[in-house]
């Protein structure tokens, strides 16, 4: 099997958690009171979940290959183009207002809804299948009306996207 090699990036948070990093790296978010033999033990404990979700990651990258900087500046005029009118339709279908829309080059967080209302877009999605875009607009615009992840916060996902949870699951993958 082979050791795991990883990167442990300490704060005041209160349990130790793994991430797949860009450049397929193993993160360890962990407690600044937690010692090594812990973390390592952590690890070795969910060796399992670190290598069937490096290799997924592999198997992603290798679909969606990392933009050059012509193509990111194309997805972002055409994110700019598109996503408004998107984000119009589920607004008006979810009778929601935003205060603004943001674009960015975001690796990671493609979506986020601020707690002004104002959401951000990464241009990234212009990548993604429409069925994806339309799941992160809806994610997003959900998080007016609850700024978490909880039961009514799903539940106001479902009424506009009765399927997210396949769209969902394409977008984890």
């Amino acid at each position: 099997m082979g050791t795991i090699d990883y990167r442990i990036i300490r704060s005041n948070r209160k349990s130790l958690a793994l991430e797949i990093g860009n450049g397929l790296e193993v993160l360890v978010r962990a407690p600044h009171r937690v010692g090594e033999k812990q973390i390592a033990a952590f690890v070795r404990q969910h060796s399992d979940w670190i290598r069937n979700n490096l290799a997924a990651r592999r198997a992603f990258l290798e679909q969606y290959p990392e933009p050059t900087a012509d193509q990111l500046e194309t997805w972002m005029a055409l994110a700019q183009t598109i996503i408004p009118g998107r984000v119009a339709h589920y607004t008006a279908t979810m009778g929601l207002m935003h205060t603004g829309i943001r674009f960015t080059k975001n690796r990671v967080r493609i979506g986020s809804c601020c707690k002004k209302n104002r959401i951000s877009f990464s241009c990234r999605l212009m990548g993604y299948p429409p069925e994806i875009l339309d799941y992160v607009i809806v994610h997003e615009l959900a998080h007016i009306l609850h700024k978490n992840h909880g039961p009514e916060f799903w539940k106001t996902v479902e009424a506009v996207l009765p399927d997210y949870r396949k769209r969902r699951a394409m977008l984890r993958r």
